[in-house]
């Protein structure tokens, strides 16, 4: 049966492990300065020169702007977990991915901090950096985290600095905890559809609703809130 996992020399497999070994203990990947301090490089320029062989081989990407923008890939995690039952028949030599981590089952999640007016909330320079979780924190499976700011929801238990799971959604039913954008603001806030056009509950008393008429120009409904994590659990 044909193997199309890609191969890593020895040094790539080491800094995959490392890269594992800290998603699997900490939530976060680690650092080029982590790595390099790990490994005994002189500098993060030479974990950079490894982290960018391992992005063309498909087996991480890598975000521009955050000290810890590496992630796993989606069919990077499902190789894994398949070679998980394969590992003790590898042999030596060009090693595919053969470690065996709890943490590898979870999600890898961007999470997005400040968005900018008329950019997608995805956007490249919006990710912060990565967590990995448990996918049974959630009520579905989540695309993204936000890091909510004030405390317009607090009465539900949304507070701010927590990171808020989001499933991205262009409706939504009445009643629903959504992520909005309203010009060159992102809120959270609850939904609810009238006669005069949606309305964005908060769930504090100190915070008034705000009203969004029918066709308003700068409205963009984002996703949905599917869970939420303590920030505090993450540091």
């Amino acid at each position: 049966m044909q193997n199309d996992k890609p191969k890593l020399t020895p040094r790539q497999q080491q800094i995959f492990e490392l890269i594992q070994q800290a998603i699997a203990r900490t939530g976060s990947p680690p650092t080029r300065a982590e790595i390099a301090s790990e490994l005994g490089f002189r500098s993060a320029n030479a974990a950079e020169e490894h982290l960018q062989a391992l992005a063309r081989k498909g087996v991480i990407e890598l975000v521009g702007g955050t000290s810890r923008g590496i992630r796993l890939k989606a069919d990077t995690l499902r190789h894994i977990n398949e070679g998980r039952q394969r590992a003790s028949s590898r042999s030596e030599g060009a090693l595919p991915f053969t470690l065996s981590l709890p943490g590898l089952e979870q999600l890898v999640l961007p999470l997005v901090g400040r968005v900018a007016a008329g950019q997608p909330i995805l956007a490249q320079e919006h990710v912060e950096q990565t967590y990995a979780v448990e996918p049974s924190l959630f009520s579905r499976r989540p695309d993204y985290l936000l890091r909510v700011k004030g405390m317009s929801m607090k009465d539900v238990g949304i507070l701010d600095g927590d990171l808020l799971a989001v499933a991205r959604a262009r409706e939504a039913r009445n009643g629903q905890i959504v992520v909005a954008r309203l010009g060159d603001e992102v809120t959270v806030k609850r939904f609810q559809r009238t006669a005069e056009g949606v309305m964005l509950l908060p769930e504090n008393p100190d915070f008034q609703p705000i009203l969004v008429p029918p066709e308003h120009p700068d409205f963009e409904l984002e996703g949905l809130a599917v869970g939420l994590i303590r920030n505090q659990l993450l540091n």
